[in-house]
């Protein structure tokens, strides 16, 4: 079949909109901005709008609500598609999860977004599921490779519990990047480490 190059180029379908990616990180820095003046509870489409200079039906062509808006800028730093470390140790591999989850929390994004979306999630069913989603199903999987490997290696005892090695080392990470805000050093991680996979085998 030939074309006639005389042919009037093809147009895009009536209403087929191209969002403009600069429009939407403007709203992306909008959202950030707001959340850290006024909290997830006060924010508004309103507000984020006028902040970003744009109008409220650009925000609402990308999101349909406030929460899937912040719930895509959690997406960012979700470590969902990272792979499961693989150093050939346990304690390398929980040093590596370790790596990588302290590279999260330093993110601007998170350490705005994260403690208030938890506040909210307390008090909203919704937000917590989406807030559990968006956050613990990529650090679970991580986590259950991490002790499925060490199994198998002999390093833990079978039926060793995934959940109860994501508290031991995240936590502590948590509190001390995003609740106290202290500084993370290699050396600290390091610690962190051997204390986890300690706790691990104890059992």
């Amino acid at each position: 079949m030939t074309t006639d190059p005389a042919a009037p180029a093809r147009r895009a379908p009536a209403g087929a909109a191209v969002l403009r990616e600069d429009v939407t990180e403007a709203i992306r820095s909008a959202v950030v901005a707001e959340l850290a003046a006024v909290g997830f509870s006060k924010m508004s489409i309103e507000g984020i709008a006028r902040r970003a200079g744009v109008g409220k039906t650009a925000v609402y062509r990308r999101w349909k609500s406030k929460l899937h808006l912040v719930l895509d800028l959690v997406g960012a730093f979700a470590v969902d598609g990272l792979p499961v470390p693989q150093t050939g140790s346990l304690y390398g591999d929980v040093r590596a999860l370790l790596e990588v989850m302290s590279h999260v929390l330093r993110h601007p994004v998170a350490s705005a977004v994260i403690p208030d979306l938890l506040v909210e999630a307390a008090r909203n069913p919704e937000i917590a599921d989406a807030v559990r989603g968006a956050l613990l199903d990529g650090q679970r999987r991580m986590a259950q490779g991490i002790v499925s490997g060490a199994v198998e290696r002999g390093e833990l005892a079978a039926g060793t519990d995934p959940g109860r090695a994501l508290d031991l080392a995240i936590g502590p990470l948590y509190w001390r990047q995003v609740v106290v805000r202290d500084e993370v050093t290699a050396d600290y991680l390091d610690g962190l480490a051997r204390s986890v996979v300690a706790g691990l085998q104890a059992v």
